[in-house]
């Protein structure tokens, strides 16, 4: 990989669970940036301990960091992957055509769920994160089946299947490590802003009506922005205003 980024490492699997165990497995002994991809894993899981389908020949990759800052700084850094991610994608199809960003953590492309990013971190109470693993999936050969999502989720969607066009995992996984290494060096030398600037741009849905769903409550409001601590911010009935630090997201 001729292109990969200085000071990151590279550890590629033909076979693991999931590369977040790995990254957890690993993070003992790991001095520092690592990018974990696997060819095929066994038990990947998204969000909220759902199981993520990963069809052999799609990106499944886990960068491990050991970020310094308080712990809701370090969660921004969803935002520097999906910067990254949407890069990436324009890099190997030529085209930023149909790609979008979902808040809090997919690309779309064409409308449907492309990729996904699972942040995990772990650390002792009072010390902050002492690492930070970046889970990242991408459909680049073949989006799981309609059935193996959600009810009310987007279509799952692959890059082959929406543009006709082939790429290796290790060859998506190289243009990503670059486009994050950019990102992650303006996040670091200015902070937020830019990266919110950036990823609001490509926004999907914003000024739009969607439904955010916090556990048992549904609130729908218009997207007005993500604020600078992350938080997606709904304009309710009324102009009342929602901040909203998590939730499932719905169009």
């Amino acid at each position: 990989m001729s292109g990969w980024p200085q000071g990151y490492g590279l550890h590629v699997l033909d076979e693991v669970d999931s590369t977040l165990n790995e990254a957890a497995r690993i993070a003992p002994r790991s001095p520092g940036p690592v990018w974990i991809m696997a060819r095929r894993q066994t038990a990947a899981r998204g969000r909220r301990g759902r199981a993520w389908a990963a069809p052999e020949g799609n990106l499944s990759a886990t960068l491990l960091m050991r970020p310094e800052g308080p712990a809701g700084q370090v969660a921004l850094r969803s935002f520097v992957a999906a910067l990254a991610l949407f890069d990436a994608c324009a890099e190997v199809t030529g085209r930023r055509e149909g790609l979008s960003l979902k808040w809090p953590n997919d690309v779309l492309l064409n409308g449907g769920k492309l990729a996904g990013i699972l942040l995990e971190s772990s650390g002792i109470a009072g010390q902050g994160v002492m690492a930070l693993s970046i889970g990242i999936g991408v459909n680049l050969a073949e989006a799981p089946p309609a059935e193996a999502v959600e009810t009310r989720a987007l279509r799952p969607v692959s890059l082959a299947g929406e543009t006709g066009i082939a790429i290796a995992p290790e060859t998506f996984l190289e243009a990503l490590a670059r486009a994050y290494d950019l990102h992650e060096r303006a996040f670091v030398a200015f902070g937020f802003d830019p990266i919110r600037t950036a990823w609001l741009a490509r926004a999907a849905r914003l000024g739009a009506v969607i439904t955010a769903r916090l556990g048992t409550e549904e609130i729908t409001g218009t997207f007005d922005t993500v604020d600078g601590d992350g938080n997606l911010v709904l304009i309710l009935a009324g102009g009342v205003t929602r901040r909203v630090p998590a939730a499932d997201i719905f169009f």
